[in-house]
């Protein structure tokens, strides 16, 4: 793959330039083939557990090449009737929680129609319009569309569009739009990225054993998994938490195969949605044009075929990873044996903390406050954005830090090399990584370089909870 510049990235330069976390959550519609694969439920349960931090503005049931001829509007309103039951035992725990009545009113649906065959004149449906609708309001933030099975009312909503607004009006909307969908399940997919080059879209297209969003279930050989088993499901998701965590249905291909289409929104410290390629929960991607070979065409795909790519998409990026230990004796913390490296490791290297919190959250729907589990709050001590000078000496100080149940913390810093500028140089710290301050020598640079330091704050309550800060250091000559 090679790296390009996408068109629609030079007019959000300064905000990618910046990277800084907004205080506004992010706006979001999910097209959902619920029904087709019990693992669209179990990813709208957890999305319900953080309809504090993400403002979602509707629920469409659609299709997808796994279901084709039917939409079930009516399964998400039976998750929602599970929420209205622990909504104000939610509320004790954070505030922002939308009441059971509004996210009633976001629920809509597709046509009943499979794939480019409910594109076109009079194919409007009330998620297509709803798109339309929400994109022509008077709000500046993005809209992110997460698509979970078929994207053809996105389809639909951009055909209208194209049919009715000016070329520079068109060009406004597509450029509110965000879009992340779980590969290509039907045919409008690879429609859309040919059709408007210009929108934000992240894909790992093609068979699904080349996709990203994999990782959230793959078993890694040589790593703990036990947060993906069946056995924890059921400990801290399915029994013995109430109405919505029965609501979570057992896996049957693959668990939550949906989730990371938003993971990415979920303000953590660590998450910066404009720049899928700074890496997060929900994975980390490339603006590149795949090469077909990349992307398992003979693979798995339900039927969808599998097109060469026209334009530049976010897609799979690759990590190197060492997972951290616990040491019984010494200093706490140190490398397990073994590195990962991949696709895949961009998403699940993070997944015993998002799976933590989603316990954490399942707890807050059945349990009071003080019986409850609730994030650390990182505070640096000095600025997010850093300059040094080549080969000198600065310290990461992260001395502030809280936890809101008077929780013991436990610190790790890293440099993330991949999403600097410096990807096989990676940065030691010079001292013991896991205190709250630590000392690093910025390495011999003859131009200008960025590097991307993370702060983990994993806090010993239960289930643990981790918090981010990501520090970005330009190292001058």
């Amino acid at each position: 793959m090679t790296n390009v510049q996408h068109p629609a990235t030079a007019d959000r330069q300064q905000l990618l330039e910046t990277g800084q976390h907004s205080d506004a959550r992010q706006r979001m519609l999910v097209l959902t083939d619920i029904e087709a694969d019990p693992d669209d439920a179990q990813t709208l349960v957890r999305l319900l557990l953080y309809a504090n931090e993400i403002e979602l503005q509707g629920l469409v049931a659609t299709t997808s090449v796994h279901q084709k001829t039917m939409v079930a509007p009516e399964s998400i309103h039976q998750v929602i009737d599970a929420y209205e039951e622990v909504f104000v035992n939610l509320s004790q725990h954070a505030e922002g929680y939308p009441d059971p009545s509004e996210l009633r009113s976001l629920v809509s649906q597709g046509l009943p129609v499979y794939g480019m065959a409910a594109v076109g004149d009079d194919m409007d449906s009330e998620g297509s319009e709803k798109i339309i609708e929400l994109l022509e309001q008077d709000d500046d933030r993005p809209l992110w569309i997460s698509v979970w099975g078929g994207p053809n009312t996105l389809a639909q909503a951009l055909y209208k569009l194209r049919q009715t607004k000016s070329e520079r009006e068109l060009d406004r909307l597509i450029s509110k739009l965000r879009v992340y969908t779980i590969s290509d399940q039907d045919d409008s997919a690879a429609w859309i990225r040919e059709n408007f080059p210009d929108l934000f879209y992240i894909v790992s297209p093609g068979g699904y054993g080349a996709a990203t969003w994999t990782g959230i279930s793959s078993v890694v050989e040589g790593t703990d998994n036990s947060t993906i088993s069946n056995r924890w499901l059921a400990e801290n998701i399915q029994q013995s938490h109430g109405p919505l965590g029965a609501q979570y249905p057992d896996v049957a291909y693959g668990m939550e195969g949906d989730t990371p289409s938003w993971l990415n929104l979920v303000p953590n410290g660590l998450n910066t949605p404009e720049r899928p390629d700074w890496g997060g929960w929900g994975g980390r991607y490339e603006l590149d044009i795949p090469d077909l070979e990349d992307m398992d065409p003979d693979g798995f795909t339900g039927g969808v075929s599998v097109e060469p790519e026209t334009r530049p998409i976010w897609t799979n990026a690759e990590d190197t990873y060492t997972p951290m230990v616990y040491s019984d004796f010494g200093r706490s913390l140190k490398p397990a044996g073994k590195s990962f490296d991949g696709y895949r490791v961009t998403l699940w290297r993070w997944r015993d903390d998002f799976q933590n919190d989603f316990a954490a959250r399942m707890d807050w729907s059945v349990k009071p406050y003080s019986e409850a589990n609730h994030p650390p709050v990182p505070a640096l001590n000095h600025p997010a954005r850093i300059s040094v000078r080549s080969g000198s000496y600065f310290h990461l100080d992260a001395r502030n830090s809280r936890d809101p149940d008077g929780d013991s913390l436990q610190f790790l810093w890293f440099n993330y090399p991949e999403v600097g500028s410096m990807p096989t140089y990676p940065v030691e710290i010079n001292s013991a990584e896991n205190m709250a301050r630590v000392h690093v020598r910025a390495p011999e640079v003859e131009e200008e370089q960025e590097l991307h330091f993370i702060l983990k704050v994993t806090d010993r309550g239960s289930p643990r909870l981790t918090r981010y800060e990501r520090v970005i250091v330009t190292v001058t000559p």
